[in-house]
This record gives C-alpha cells, sequence and structure tokens, in this order.
C-alpha cells in the first residue's frame, strides 16, 4: 500500500486529476464492488427470505451490506485520490479573532487561552471570550488569563443560555476578516492557527469556511477514551478529508474552525439548532460556498470519559444532522458534489436503525449457529474497512504527524475493541438521537 501511495502522488504531480473526474471515478468502483456483492449475496437473500419475504430481506441486507460496503469503496478510492494543495503563504500574518463560547469551564478555560498564547501564528490575534451565564469560577479564571498570559483577551457576556447566542454576540464584537471559533476544552497545537489561516487564505473566494482537524487529548483516561482516539484519529479524520476533497465538508465544527466574517453574516450567523454548527456549515454550502478541511491544523479535545457522557454527546450529533436535513434539503444544494454528500446523511438513521434492529440481534443469533442475518456474507464489509483505516493511517502518520512533530501513541487494545465493538455502540445512539428529535425532546448545551 506504501508503494502504491508513491506511485499513485507521483502520478498526480505528473496528471492534473480534476475533482470531478475523481468523483466518477470513485462512484464507478464502488458501485462495481456493491454490484459483485449484491450477486454473490443470491443465496443469503433467498434464505433470509424465507424468514422474513423477499422485499425485507433486501432492505435488511441492504443496510447492513451493500450500502455500508458501496460507502466503503467510494471513501477508500477518494482518499487514494485525494491530494491536499500546498499554501500559497505557509506565514500569514492576517488579524484574526478567536470567538470562545463558555459555560462552567472553570477546570479548562485557562489551559485553553495558555495554548493560544504559544501559536507560532506572527498576525495579531483578538480573543472573545463569550462567558454563557456560567455559575462556576469561568469568569475569575479568564481574568486570571488576562492578567497573568498578556494575550489580546476582552470578555464578553451573555445571559440568554444557549452556545449560539454566544457565538452570535461575540460575532457582533469581531473586526476582523475572518473567525474561528474554539471550544473551551479545547487546545491548539503550536502550528495550529497559522495552518488554518494559511488554507483559507490559499482557497479561492468562495471558500466561506475551512474545519480544522480534532483529535482526542484524554485518550489514556480509560478505555472509553482509547476506543474514541481511533474514531476521530481515523474515522472522523477520514470522512472530513473525503468531503474537503468534494469541497463541501459538511460540518465546520465549533470546536475549531475558521470563517469569513461576511459570509456568516450573509447568512444570519448561527441558527437556534442543537447542531448549530451543522446548519451554518449547510447553509454557507447552500449560498453556493464552499467548505474546506485542513489536516495539519490540529487541536486536542477531551472525549467523553464515560457511556453516559458519550451517549449525550453523540445523541446530540445525530439530532444536529437531522435540524441540518430540515433546515436545508440535500435537493436543495446548488452544487453536484454537495447534493450528494448531504443526500448520504438521508440513508444514514435508514443505516443505523436496521444496524440496531438486524445487526446486533443477528449477531447474538449468528453465536448460536443461525446465520439468517449475520453470516459469512457480512464479512465482505470487514476488508473494505480495514484497507480504508490502512490508507488514512498511513496518510495521517506520514503528512500529518510527522509534519508536526507528533507521534502516534500505542494504543493497540483501544483499535481492536474500536474495529469490534463501537459501531455496535454508535448506532444505537445516534438511533436515540433520531427519536428524541423525533419527540423534539428539551435541548441541551452538554
Amino acid at each position: 500500500m506504501h508503494n502504491s501511495w508513491n506511485l499513485l502522488n507521483k502520478l498526480q504531480q505528473k496528471i492534473y486529476i480534476t475533482v470531478k473526474f475523481k468523483f466518477w471515478v470513485s462512484h464507478f468502483i464502488a458501485l462495481l464492488w456493491m454490484a459483485f456483492s449484491v450477486i454473490i449475496s443470491f443465496p443469503w437473500i433467498h434464505d433470509l427470505a424465507k424468514i422474513v419475504t423477499y422485499p425485507i430481506a433486501i432492505a435488511i441486507i441492504s443496510g447492513i451490506s451493500y450500502i455500508p460496503g458501496y460507502l466503503n469503496a467510494f471513501l477508500i478510492i477518494s482518499l487514494l485520490f485525494d491530494k491536499q494543495p500546498k499554501f500559497k503563504n505557509e506565514n500569514p500574518t492576517e488579524p484574526v479573532t478567536i470567538l470562545i463560547a463558555a459555560f462552567n469551564e472553570e477546570k479548562r478555560i485557562y489551559n485553553t487561552l495558555k495554548y493560544i498564547k504559544n501559536q507560532d501564528y506572527h498576525g495579531k490575534i483578538t480573543i472573545l471570550v463569550i462567558d454563557n451565564a456560567s455559575n462556576d469560577q469561568t469568569v475569575a479564571e479568564v481574568n486570571r488569563a488576562i492578567d497573568e498570559l498578556q494575550l489580546n483577551i476582552k470578555l464578553l457576556h451573555e445571559k440568554r443560555r444557549g452556545k449560539f447566542y454566544a457565538l452570535n454576540y461575540g460575532l457582533q464584537w469581531a473586526k476582523t476578516n475572518f473567525v474561528i471559533t474554539l471550544d473551551a476544552d479545547t487546545i491548539l497545537h503550536s502550528s495550529a492557527v497559522r495552518n488554518l489561516i494559511a488554507r483559507i487564505e490559499s482557497s479561492p473566494n468562495d471558500v466561506a469556511a475551512v474545519a480544522g482537524s480534532i483529535l482526542v487529548r484524554n485518550s489514556r483516561e480509560n478505555l472509553w477514551t482509547k476506543i474514541q482516539e481511533w474514531d476521530y484519529f481515523l474515522g472522523i479524520a477520514s470522512i472530513k478529508r473525503l468531503q474537503g476533497l468534494y469541497q463541501g465538508t459538511l460540518v465546520a465544527q465549533g470546536a475549531f474552525s475558521i470563517y469569513r466574517i461576511k459570509d456568516l453574516k450573509e447568512i444570519g450567523g448561527w441558527p437556534n439548532a442543537i447542531g448549530e454548527d451543522i446548519v451554518v456549515t449547510w447553509r454557507l454550502l447552500e449560498k453556493k460556498r464552499k467548505i474546506y478541511f485542513e489536516p495539519l491544523a490540529v487541536a486536542f479535545t477531551d472525549v467523553p470519559a464515560s457511556l453516559i457522557q458519550f451517549i449525550r454527546q453523540r445523541s446530540r450529533w445525530a439530532r444536529g444532522m437531522i435540524e441540518g436535513l430540515q433546515a436545508i434539503k440535500p435537493w436543495e444544494q446548488p452544487q453536484l458534489y454537495t447534493k450528494y454528500l448531504t443526500g448520504v446523511n438521508l440513508i444514514m438513521p435508514f443505516l443505523d436503525i436496521t444496524y440496531t434492529l438486524f445487526w446486533i440481534p443477528g449477531l447474538i443469533l449468528a453465536l448460536f449457529g443461525h446465520y439468517w442475518i449475520v453470516g459469512p456474507m457480512t464479512l465482505l464489509v470487514l476488508p473494505l474497512t480495514l484497507i480504508s483505516f490502512g490508507v488514512l493511517y498511513l496518510y495521517q502518520k506520514r503528512f500529518v504527524f510527522r509534519p508536526l512533530n507528533l507521534k502516534i501513541r500505542n494504543n493497540t487494545i483501544g483499535f481492536i475493541c474500536f474495529i469490534l465493538f463501537y459501531q455496535i455502540i454508535m448506532s444505537p445512539v445516534s438511533t436515540y438521537g433520531y427519536i428524541q428529535e423525533f419527540l423534539k425532546m428539551e435541548r441541551k448545551w452538554k
């Protein structure tokens, strides 16, 4: 795989390959894989149809095998084609504003601000910390940072509870062309701001935002955080790269992203949504703007250390996706790639529900020798998953971690658990989020 990647990179340097060509070739190969899967699965369909009828059997197998296999194949080919363009200027000096919405962040906000001080960026950085009605010592910690860190920090107050209120209030005070959003529990690699600004300045004017790369800081805390480290390092990063290649990263996440202020103001800032960063990104895409991803702009965040916290976070993400689909329909997106990328999200509830209701029970049945749902055919998805993770692992190691002088932690147990068990937990959690949104249950920031 290593030699194949080098060969592909050399070919791409000699021959310009358009995004459209990459898009359709990746589709063609992915559809061939799915057709192959369908043909060899006829006996599986026939056996399952004896129990649940042919239409239901096809629907179940589509949800747990055909569609996931197609999506994985499309991802792999696209990642092999991906080649991040070089910065036009590696050391920009454009003034920038960083917005940090903070609610009860007394334990983390000072450290977050300290890492901003350590940035190798030579342009002026203005930091706006918006206290969102905290009832702990968040304000005191920000004032301590103002006194000790010698940063250009302004403390603002937004009493209306809600992250979108805080961000929009901060946006009113921003006087620069670009604004970076940063979560109060997220710390930055020393070159994160520089690389993020270098990417958006190197991009066409219709690029409204660039999402940074989020990695896990507290992976050594317990097994659960070790598992999530691989999700961020491989799963989330691979999806971001895929979407960035097709100029439509679907979430310029609030944890660490940069936006052109004029584009944000044109759409009215952040919306009243539990997934405000998802909806604001899709509204920018709807305005024919493009959203990129910069893997070298790295930030580190603390992931949920308990299953309960994880369920709250990921069900909130699932709700945010549904809010985005409700606000901007995929077919209303003006660009082909964005129609496709947001359209994929339309089938995600089907995949998660199918996995929850059929794969997990089918796995239990298979343990007792009943291979009606889960059997040898379902293993066809596994090699594609491992290949895609292998491709991304090599990319992250060579083109991200090595230039940033970072080392990949030894986390074998976490990787094994991630491969074997992560989706078994993720799909039911996402399904729970869909149910919450359907029932319009109370929204919570945290």
